[in-house]
């Protein structure tokens, strides 16, 4: 995940304007976002982390740090302002140790173990700046110094403040304030004169004198390709030049192939995309295990090469790190050689006990179609242990002799302690995984490794702090200085000095003591804060005059209101938010109290409809022929007629979808406007649930759904109980009080005897008439119902009827509007169900 750090100079030389008439800091914030939008092309780019700071001190020059979002990163972009000194050196300083805060948590640099090149954070860093004098609060700098002192923990174990894998590129913006007539020059982009170059070469990178708006473009280009995952090393002849070959004449004095400062890429493992490697580059001293501290390294490490040619050495199942160089004139003369199947080793200094140049642990060696030189890292002393581990793979047969087992041990003796743990993990992909005992030391003292840990708690600390200090920076506005407009006038001049004399020497009484200026020399008024939001229901001077009776008139209303607003809000905020911050809808509910616990664990929870009221759990939905849906766990066997689906008015099918009109609600008593008698009888409405009597306002007998009306109770004014106008004769399940079951009872008996008590009947009781007919209907209602349901419910559209012969269009058009009838009139509609099915069938 390659990290790209923008440090944009913000210095008061940065507004001065060009000939296209923009500032210098106009055309760098142009070219972060010009960068961003190119590098978005590519795939890779899904990783990036991007942060910025300006030439301002710490922390408020950081303002995208590791915690900030890519849009907390454009703001803050947009916001700069050019004011100040040329601090590019602090700058870098905060830069670096940015980078390096969290390095020792991780474990990336390893300090003591080795150099692993597979364990790295590529980061590049961006600085835009004119390239003018660097000034500083001592004065102007000729030189760039970065410095000495910071508060980074362990700082002291790097001797630089930057890292191998870490590059700075510099865009020096040099376009003029008038356009020239001269053309531009062709070629690549040169490098720049100012002070900071030397400070790109020193990491590996580069800077760039832009003096036109298509070199600036040229430059973005060329950065693009720096994104590369890899490290910097430091390569270095030793020895003698190799023999000159036949066309090549050698020529005198040091070469530039001869030491060459490039980066070497360690690509990623496309599966996993994280870099994988086995062996590390040696550490330039011998570890001691009786040391208590741990020598500085050099940021990057010193590799010589020696020109002699040896043979490259590779051994089945014995693990090796392979790396690209990046393109220099050593690899350059590397290929012009033309020796693909010859290597330079390579050595680092102090790395052996006993040599000063050390022992081999890679070579250098040119690809087979020379297109690329490559950087082979091996075994420390490849040259010994590899034949070693080859007699043992294919002689011994992973059964070392005891002669065997004696050359290994001197072999052990020679390699630095901090390798063992990486040969016991390629013993083990050999297949002999106990040829090393498991308690040999790694070459760390308890005291370095107890430091080691404590640095690393000391970096997170402050780590820690640091984030929260940008998070939480508030930028310090100067207030307004208050001026003596007294000055320094002599007591002498005064026109007391008399009477002051005096009472100086006790001859009259002491004057009153006055107001001494020097005491508040220093004082300040602290200016209006635009960016807080007035308050007017807390502080009394955020009012305006001309608002006074209005915030008055609010506030009383918020005092006597009794609707639960959230915690510092008032009535007229709660409805004012910006656009932006309207569908910010999981922030609001995070502000709600926590609401209590259900009541019913198992009743079903309410389903989530935020932003559309009509949303559906498609999950448990079954949809049929008759266009009915059913929610929840559905059972495809038989289908149960359960007391709680049926509610003492269905007659067992599954629980249907709740209908939006009143009138057709099953269960629910609808009581239309009344409105005066014009006869002085009105026979009775059935209507779902009661029977209704307009000419009394009475509801009597329950009628179930689909029920036919007929006998001596159509022949005069039913009784029953008193139905209240405002319908509190219902219950929360629909049904009405008159219907439910009293407690001990198993059917409406008892309920329409209490009915019958109360009022006597001219006329058979419901009970009678519900009897007779259900005792007829019931059964072969049911029946029927159920066998046409299946019918129904059978897979097929309008094709034709199961059990039936082919139909024609009439006929389907009342097959379809019996089913509608049945799903609205179930026990109606299966009697008319059945008289269609008969005449169909005659």
């Amino acid at each position: 995940m390659p990290v790209l750090l923008f440090l944009i100079d913000t210095s008061a030389s940065m507004n001065q304007r060009t000939h296209l008439g923009t500032t210098y800091l106009d055309i760098a914030k142009g070219a972060v976002e010009t960068f961003m939008k190119l590098r978005g092309r590519d795939p890779a780019s899904r990783g990036d982390r991007y942060m910025l700071i300006n030439f301002e001190d710490v922390p408020l020059g950081i303002k995208a740090g590791w915690k900030e979002s890519h849009a907390t990163f454009m703001t803050e972009l947009r916001n700069l302002q050019a004011a100040g000194l040329t601090t590019i050196g602090q700058s870098l300083r905060t830069a670096f140790d940015l980078l390096n805060l969290n390095r020792l948590v991780s474990g990336i640099d390893n300090y003591g173990q080795g150099r692993n090149p597979f364990f790295l954070e590529p980061s590049i860093i961006v600085a835009i700046t004119d390239g003018n004098k660097l000034t500083s609060s001592g004065g102007v700098q000729d030189e760039l110094h970065l410095p000495l002192t910071t508060p980074l923990p362990g700082s002291e174990l790097t001797k630089e403040p930057f890292r191998w894998d870490q590059r700075l590129f510099s865009l020096v913006l040099r376009i003029p304030g008038h356009a020239t007539v001269e053309p531009e020059p062709l070629g690549g982009v040169p490098p720049d004169d100012s002070a900071i170059t030397p400070m790109c070469e020193v990491t590996g990178g580069r800077s760039y004198s832009v003096f036109s708006q298509r070199m600036l473009n040229q430059c973005l280009e060329s950065l693009l390709q720096k994104i590369q995952s890899g490290v910097v090393i430091n390569f270095e002849k030793t020895g003698p030049d190799p023999p000159p070959g036949e066309d090549e004449t050698l020529k005198p004095g040091p070469q530039s192939w001869h030491c060459c400062h490039k980066l070497i890429y360690v690509r990623p493992n496309p599966k996993t995309g994280v870099p994988i490697g086995h062996w590390p580059i040696p550490e330039g001293f011998w570890p001691d295990t009786n040391s208590p501290t741990l020598p500085p390294r050099s940021a990057h490490p010193h590799v010589r090469f020696s020109c002699l040619d040896s043979e490259p050495m590779v051994i089945d199942k014995v693990p090796f790190d392979k790396y690209e160089l990046e393109a220099s004139p050593l690899t350059q003369y590397i290929l012009e050689r033309k020796s693909p199947h010859t290597c330079w080793q390579v050595f680092v200094s102090n790395s052996a006990k006993y040599s000063d140049l050390g022992q081999p642990f890679g070579y250098l060696k040119a690809s087979t179609a020379l297109n690329c030189v490559n950087l082979f890292v091996m075994p420390y002393n490849y040259p010994v242990v590899l034949p070693l581990l080859d007699d043992l793979i294919r002689v011994h047969k992973f059964k070392p002799t005891i002669k065997w087992r004696q050359s290994f041990e001197n072999y052990l003796k020679t390699m630095p302690l901090y390798y063992i743990g990486s040969l016991r993990k390629a013993l083990r992909i050999m297949g002999a995984p106990n040829l090393l005992a498991d308690n040999m030391e790694y070459g760390l003292s308890y005291s370095v490794v107890s430091y080691l840990k404590k640095l690393s708690q000391q970096t997170k600390i402050e780590y820690e702090r640091l984030i929260a200090s940008v998070a939480k920076k508030v930028v310090a506005e100067g207030g307004i200085k208050v001026r003596d407009r007294g000055g320094d006038i002599s007591l002498a001049q005064r026109r007391d000095f008399t009477q002051l004399l005096a009472s100086i020497t006790g001859e009259t009484a002491a004057l009153p003591l006055e107001l001494n200026s020097k005491e508040f020399s220093g004082f300040q008024l602290a200016p209006l804060n635009k960016s807080l939001k007035p308050q007017g229901f807390r502080n009394a001077y955020d009012i305006p005059r001309m608002h006074l009776l209005d915030q008055l008139s609010r506030m009383r209303r918020n005092l006597l209101s009794t609707t639960c607003l959230l915690r510092g809000q008032d009535t007229d905020q709660l409805h004012s938010v910006p656009i932006a911050q309207m569908g910010n809808y999981q922030d609001f509910l995070k502000a709600l109290p926590q609401p209590l616990r259900d009541a019913d664990p198992e009743q079903p929870k309410r389903l989530h409809t935020f932003g559309n009221p009509f949303k559906l759990d498609k999950k448990g939905m079954m949809i049929d022929e008759a266009d009915e849906f059913v929610t929840g766990p559905q059972n495809k066997g038989k289908r149960p007629g359960s007391d709680s689906n049926m509610h003492g008015v269905w007659g067992g099918g599954p629980k249907r979808r709740r209908c939006m009109s009143p009138l057709l609600r099953p269960g629910r008593a609808y009581s239309p406007p009344v409105s005066p008698a014009a006869s002085p009888f009105r026979p009775p409405i059935a209507v779902f649930g009661n029977l209704y009597n307009p000419e009394t306002c009475e509801t009597g007998t329950t009628v179930q759904p689909g029920e036919i009306l007929s006998g001596p109770l159509l022949d005069g004014p039913g009784t029953g109980n008193r139905m209240e106008a405002d319908g509190d004769t219902e219950e929360e399940n629909g049904l009405p009080r008159e219907v439910e079951l009293s407690e001990g009872s198993e059917d409406g008996g008892e309920t329409v005897g209490v009915v019958e008590e109360q009022c006597p009947a001219r006329y058979p009781s419901p009970a009678e008439l519900k009897k007779v007919m259900n005792s007829e209907s019931l059964e072969v209602n049911t029946e029927l119902r159920a066998l046409i349901t299946k019918e129904i419910r059978k897979p097929g559209r309008r094709t034709k009827l199961p059990h039936f012969s082919p139909m024609t269009s009439f006929r389907c058009d009342i097959y379809f509007m019996v089913k509608l009838l049945v799903q609205m009139f179930p026990k109606t509609g299966c009697v008319i169900w059945g008289l269609c099915v008969w005449r169909l069938a005659v």
